[in-house]
């Protein structure tokens, strides 16, 4: 494996003034003492060059291609904006436009210039909606800075041994500083990670505090309301029961039309179906249209996915290559595509999106601050709903926008994605921790579920992050009863040892629910959701969704509840000191009172777990965490009754032991609803040590922490069994998404011949007769990797079958964009010493050499497969060079690995 080499090169201060107009992109600005110190090799992108604009069209001529805006891309042309390394490894300041090159894209030229001041960039990071590498928002109008070059395009991978060696400069042209303000820069530099994990978990817990508030007080008002003012909850209006001061709408109407009860349960009805539309409605606005030229599946959490036509290189029956401006006719693609996709990036829970972010993958949209606006209101009106969902998982989407906007404040973390993402797995972690009211299972689901790569300084940031979040949602109280979260519990009776055959029996049937969840989720989704009136129009489905959930919810005790007012009372022991406990028949007295409350339990189990089903995948923002645990804990509550009945009943067995001396009291169905709800969300989404310090968390006792940690062991072996696939595992495959799973290594059979494809001249710069090239022809190449869904590919430099360099796309892209004739113009593709420099001293714009990383990781073709995973897992690469003794054989990217990955993986599930 060969390595690259970077030559540091001091700042030369004739270029202060270009510096200071293109060092910063679009989306931030650099603080200027920071720019003053930053020592950086020149690059070619420090220059601006006019270009020409009658080789395309306007994009308002054209259909959308692949380089489409997203959010919105029929409207008008915007700029999307990111930034990164340059792609030889050395960084680059200066971020300069970056014009789309493919087929029938627009040019533009415009000159700017900027500010460097720290305020300007506060305003920015919370005004500014933008299109970025984690999710800023494509629509530009407000920008200022329009003209910024973009090097990680939608649905690409970031390169971090690029971003880790920009970063490696920065630090250390900081550090060339000795003076006081040098130490000064240098302690404020290390101070900012700190900062904004401090930032991060305060806002985070500030706005789940507004959710929580907001939420409950707006699903009181599907019953009434309070005389005393309508911002005030049921729970707050009549804090000790019943009272005069809340009113009901049957009380209200008098009972017209249909008498008091039936008129209530219209009114439900209505309230029900009106604030699930107002939240698809806002969910509806984040819709991103995905050309059919990125070759996804869908970008969704319906599960309805259809497998999308591959779309690769065009050849002829001679096997010659076929341009892509071919295969496109006035502008539209051909009718071999398949129709645009559409997304929406406020729906559902975002965890398999963020996870997939974390790992390296370009997600323009999903993490800015419209979508954080609309997912946070359109979360508090589908909870408030009353529908099957919760509000825990988007909790994690949200802290990881929060985190996403925070990171605009400090250029070290908003022009470095291998930094960013240190304080996005934070924050993901925060978001579990406010949720649960769990700051150690929160460190423990970032490491377990989201982050991708978790070093020791990441883990000890995540950690004070998540108790800066939980202290702050302490003080704010959201619920007045000075607990994190509604269903914190208490259990004072120790368990037996009886007991340990109930607690695994749960976590058997637990883990089969939640695999089976997964299965019936399927199952619908592929039946249903295809209807094609359901698929055109979703709100259609919401509509129906919160129609059904009024009818059959309505009518029982169980499932009118909230979600987590429910889980807490079929958790929480039977206390007549515990005043937020509803009075709903789940402490027995004696033996014949349980049948009763076994039907009960019995029949909100079938329903809750129906509407879960159906529930899931809906335009709207919604959790799965919470309604999973429900459904487990209304099966582990009648279990423990059942449990509690058998013991009654046979008082004289002496394997009972004093327990029934106590009319079965040290039985408490509370533990079993708990141990149930955990072993059933293990089975949807497979977290086991995050679960049971999470369900620890929620008890304070240290008593129960075997039988949770027990239960849950089973309840992974029996999903696994049933369901090889969590949710969010069967949402990153059927979306299509590139994600390498670091987790699981698969058992390679294969050579890495085998999936290395054949050398084409089309994908080569062959330069061993001249090191110039036809700039017309280097489009051509360009264009073809972009038809082949490579935006983040490349270009092998060969001379005489030798690999002496590599030019990444984004890099060529630029460089053609900049030429000031492309239809004459050669391109210098090689370092030629005789060629002498222009005389005005400004850099030749058809000098390539620049752009070309020298030294590109390669591997010989006969390296076993396990290096090659190391490579891309480990390393973060976007692609590896192939080599069969010292010369040129191929080269293989990073999605192509992940498709041989699944390819193996579904070999091996059949087998």
């Amino acid at each position: 494996m060969t390595g690259r080499r970077h030559a540091p090169r001091l700042r030369d201060p004739t270029r202060d003034t270009s510096l200071a107009a293109d060092n910063d992109n679009e989306e931030t600005q650099q603080p200027s003492q920071s720019s003053q110190y930053l020592s950086l090799p020149s690059s070619p992108t420090s220059f601006r060059r006019p270009r020409i604009m009658s080789r395309r069209p306007s994009n308002s001529e054209v259909g959308p291609d692949e380089r489409s805006p997203l959010l919105g891309a029929a409207a008008a042309p915007r700029t999307s904006r990111i930034r990164i390394a340059s792609a030889h490894g050395s960084p680059r300041v200066p971020q300069m436009t970056r014009n789309q090159s493919y087929a029938d894209s627009v040019k533009s030229h415009r000159h700017h210039s900027r500010a460097n001041s720290w305020g300007s960039r506060l305003i920015q990071a919370l005004g500014d909606n933008r299109q970025e590498s984690y999710g800023g928002m494509a629509d530009s109008k407000s920008s200022l800075y329009p003209d910024d070059r973009v090097w990680y395009d939608q649905f690409t991978s970031t390169d971090w041994v690029h971003d880790s060696i920009a970063d490696a400069y920065r630090v250390k042209a900081l550090r060339q500083r000795k003076d006081f303000w040098g130490r000064v820069y240098v302690l404020f530099d290390g101070a900012q990670g700190w900062i904004l994990s401090a930032l991060v978990g305060f806002i985070v817990a500030v706005l789940a505090y507004a959710v929580n508030v907001s939420e409950a007080t707006v699903f009181d008002f599907k019953d009434g309301y309070c005389q005393r003012g309508w911002l005030i909850s049921e729970k707050r209006c009549c804090p000790h029961g019943d009272c005069t001061d809340w009113r009901e709408w049957g009380e209200v109407l008098n009972g017209f039309p249909f008498g008091k009860q039936w008129s209530e349960w219209i009114v439900y009805i209505i309230m029900v179906i009106a604030l699930a539309v107002a939240s698809c409605l806002l969910t509806l606005t984040t819709k991103t249209v995905v050309p059919s030229a990125y070759r996804l599946t869908t970008l969704d959490e319906n599960l309805a996915a259809e497998n999308a036509a591959h779309m690769g290189d065009h050849e002829n029956d001679d096997g010659t290559n076929i341009s892509p401006r071919h295969s496109y006719v006035d502008g539209q693609e051909s009718s071999s595509a398949n129709a645009p996709m559409i997304y929406y990036s406020a729906a559902g829970s975002g965890v398999a999106e963020v996870r997939v972010i974390l790992s390296g993958f370009v997600l323009h949209g999903f993490l800015g601050l419209k979508t954080l606006l609309i997912k946070t209101l359109g979360l508090i009106l589908s909870v408030a709903s009353g529908l099957s969902l919760g509000k825990e998982g988007p909790y994690v989407h949200i802290a990881t926008c929060i985190g996403n906007i925070a990171c605009r404040l400090f250029s070290k973390y908003d022009r470095n994605d291998a930094k960013r993402r240190e304080v996005l797995s934070a924050a993901a972690a925060a978001g579990v921790a406010v949720a649960f009211g769990a700051p150690l299972g929160g460190v423990l689901f970032g490491l377990e579920e989201v982050a991708y790569f978790f070093p020791a300084k990441t883990l000890f940031r995540t950690f004070f992050c998540c108790i800066t979040a939980a202290l702050t949602l302490k003080f704010l109280n959201p619920y007045g009863t000075h607990k994190i979260v509604m269903f914190q519990v208490r259990y004072l009776v120790d368990w037996e040892y009886f007991e340990i055959g109930s607690f695994i029996l749960v976590g058997v049937l637990g883990g089969a629910a939640g695999a089976l969840f997964i299965k019936a989720s399927r199952r619908w989704a592929k039946t249903f959701r295809r209807i094609p009136v359901i698929k055109s129009y979703p709100l259609l489905e919401v509509v129906l969704v919160a129609f059904v959930t009024g009818l059959i919810g309505y009518w029982n005790v169980f499932t009118k509840l909230p979600v987590a007012k429910l889980l807490y009372n079929l958790a929480a022991p039977c206390d007549d000191r515990d005043n937020n406990l509803e009075n709903l028949g789940l402490c027995p007295e004696e033996i014949g009172d349980i049948p009763p409350v076994l039907w009960n339990l019995l029949t909100a189990f079938l329903i809750k777990g129906f509407l879960t089903i159906i529930t899931f995948g809906i335009k709207v923002p919604a959790g799965i965490y919470v309604p999973s645990m429900v459904v487990g804990g209304l099966m582990g509550r009648s279990i423990g009754h059942v449990v509690q009945w058998v013991v009654m009943a046979t008082p004289k067995w002496a394997f009972w032991g004093t327990c029934s001396a106590t009319s079965a009291t040290c039985i408490q169905p509370g533990v079993y609803g708990l141990i149930a709800a955990g072993s059933t969300m293990c089975g949807v989404t497979r977290l086991s040590v995050t679960l049971a310090v999470i369900l620890f968390e929620l008890t304070g006792s240290l008593d129960y922490v075997l039988p949770f940690s027990l239960a849950i062991l089973v309840a992974k072996w029996v999903a696994d069994a049933i369901e090889p696939l969590s949710i969010y595992d069967l949402l990153t495959e059927m979306n299509s998404y590139p994600f390498l799973n670091n987790k699981h290594k698969p058992i390679f059979t294969s050579e890495l011949a085998d999936i290395v494809p054949r050398v084409r001249k089309e994908r080569i710069i062959d330069i061993s007769t001249s090191p110039v090239v036809p700039a017309l022809s280097l489009r051509t190449k360009l264009e073809l990797l972009h038809r082949a869904g490579e935006l983040d590919g490349g270009l092998p430099i060969i001379r005489h079958g030798i690999l002496v360099g590599l030019i990444p796309a984004p890099d060529l892209e630029y460089a053609l964009d900049n030429l000031p004739d492309e239809g004459s113009s050669l391109c210098l593709m090689a370092s030629v010493p005789t060629i002498d420099d222009s005389d005005d001293g400004s850099p030749d714009p058809t000098d390539f050499t620049p752009y070309i990383d020298p030294a590109p990781v390669a591997l010989d073709i006969r390296s076993p497969m396990d290096l090659v995973y190391e490579c891309f897992v480990k390393l973060g690469l976007r692609y590896i060079c192939i080599l069969r003794d010292g010369k040129y054989a191929g080269m293989t990217h990073k999605k192509t690995f992940v498709k041989y990955m699944r390819e193996l993986e579904e070999k091996e599930g059949h087998m």
